[in-house]
């Protein structure tokens, strides 16, 4: 394994807008002006460990991968493939970073039949010892939304209390992360049930009150996607780190055409400390 020398490492999520119409080509084409975007805004990110979320089709991870290296950054990935539709959940991760047991969580899909199972993976970088949790929740503001992002909140929610109730997982921290498509202040029950038995804190409900993360046509929209942290055990996690990264000016780009060219979602990116 190449060795780690950072004392901090930056983890990233963001929502590649990969949903493709009915009756259109899967995702995004390796070949795409949109993929080279895309590329270009994750060298600027630049995270040693970025969560993905709509990666569509399965193989547009390795076009990332391998679009980036003419930027001078390399990654591994870590992906499974969704048990339904197109829409996948993957993790870039730099050399260094150990990724192992690469799972879905039995049953995240909850009550919405079709819907994006969470996938998780333990990783260590130094002494930082951690399970990384994507999700990628049920859309939709109205109420029979809201009730299937409960039962996918509650299966997620109850796999991290058991996890960190199981001897051998009890110390190791939990990072959640990724598009929850729930508003904080408004979607009280999912954040409750997503949120377990009480051993997750929503940082970016607090550290990002004032910010959104989904572009609508109009300009400024919600803050849909989320990160959380468990409240015991992720003493790493450097308070008050968690940023909206603005891909949209790092890359001297307005946000409608942002919107149009790369994605409808801005990425976070929050520390974490290795020593």
């Amino acid at each position: 394994m190449t060795e780690f020398n950072h004392s901090i490492i930056r983890a990233a999520v963001w929502n590649l807008a990969g949903y493709t119409q009915p009756g259109k080509p899967v995702g995004i084409s390796a070949r795409s002006k949109k993929a080279e975007k895309q590329a270009e805004g994750l060298a600027l990110l630049d995270a040693e460990f970025v969560t993905l979320i709509e990666v569509s089709p399965f193989s547009y991870i390795e076009t990332l991968i391998e679009k980036l290296q003419k930027y001078g950054v390399h990654y591994d990935h870590t992906i499974v493939e969704q048990p339904n539709g197109n829409l996948h959940i993957g993790f870039l991760h730099k050399p260094g970073i150990t990724v192992t047991n690469p799972r879905l969580i039995p049953g995240s899909e909850g009550a919405y039949g079709r819907g994006r199972q969470a996938f998780a993976v333990d990783i260590k970088i130094a002494k930082l010892t951690a399970t990384v949790v994507g999700v990628h929740l049920k859309s939709g503001r109205d109420k029979p939304e809201q009730k299937l992002r409960d039962s996918q909140c509650k299966a997620i929610g109850d796999y991290i209390t058991t996890l960190q109730a199981t001897p051998g997982t009890k110390r190791r921290a939990v990072f959640l992360m990724g598009d929850f498509n729930m508003i904080p202040g408004q979607d009280v029950s999912n954040f409750h049930h997503l949120g377990g038995d009480d051993v997750m804190d929503f940082v970016s409900s607090w550290d990002l009150q004032d910010r959104f993360s989904h572009i609508l046509e109009k300009g400024r929209a919600n803050l849909l996607d989320g990160f959380a942290v468990s409240r015991k055990f992720s003493t790493d996690y450097i308070k008050g780190s968690l940023r909206l990264f603005p891909m949209h000016w790092t890359m001297d780009m307005g946000r409608e055409a942002f919107r149009k060219e790369v994605s409808d979602h801005l990425p976070f990116v929050a520390s974490f400390k290795l020593y």
